[in-house]
C-alpha cells in the first residue's frame, strides 16, 4: 500500500476533527494551519470526506467542519479507502477491486501480497481516530514535560 498525499492529508485532517470532537465546528483555515496542509487542498479532501458521510458542515461566522460520528466509530482504513482506494498493494488480491491475472493460479508472490494486504488491513482497520487522538494528546503530554 503506498499512502498518496492526499490519503495523508485527509488522514491528518481527520485527526484533528477527532481533537476536536464534541466543541465547535472548526475552520478550514484552522485545521490548515494546526496540520500544516495547503488550504486549497483541504478543501476538496473535506469535501470529499464530506460527501462520503464522514463529516458535516454549518455555514457562517461560526461555521467549519466536524465528524459526522463519534471518532471511536470511524478507522483510518475507511479513510485511506476513500482518498486512494483499496488497501491491497496489487490488484489480484485485492478485495474491493480484484482484478483476475493471467499468472495468478501459479504465481508464487500472490501469497506474499495478500498478507501484506491482511496485515495493512489489520492494523488500519483496528486503528480508530479516537485512538490517534489519545496517542497525538500523550505525545503533546510527553512534549510539554520535556521527556
Amino acid at each position: 500500500m503506498r499512502l498518496s498525499t492526499k490519503g495523508e492529508y485527509a488522514s491528518r485532517a481527520m485527526l484533528e476533527l477527532a481533537l476536536h470532537y464534541g466543541e465547535k465546528p472548526l475552520h478550514i483555515r484552522d485545521i490548515s494551519r494546526a496540520q500544516d496542509i495547503p488550504q486549497r487542498f483541504l478543501e476538496q479532501i473535506l469535501l470529499q470526506l464530506k460527501r462520503a458521510g464522514y463529516l458535516r458542515s454549518h455555514k457562517g461566522p461560526d461555521g467549519g467542519y466536524f465528524l459526522s460520528k463519534p471518532p471511536g466509530k470511524i478507522s483510518v482504513a475507511e479513510v485511506i479507502r476513500v482518498m486512494d482506494g483499496p488497501l491491497a498493494p496489487i490488484d489480484c488480491v485485492s478485495v474491493t477491486a480484484h482484478e483476475v491475472c493471467p499468472r495468478e493460479a501459479h504465481c508464487g508472490l500472490k501469497g506474499l501480497w495478500k498478507e501484506v494486504r491482511d496485515a495493512v488491513a489489520q492494523i488500519t482497520e483496528n486503528a480508530t481516530f479516537e485512538d490517534l487522538a489519545e496517542r497525538t494528546r500523550a505525545a503533546r503530554a510527553r512534549r510539554r514535560r520535556g521527556v
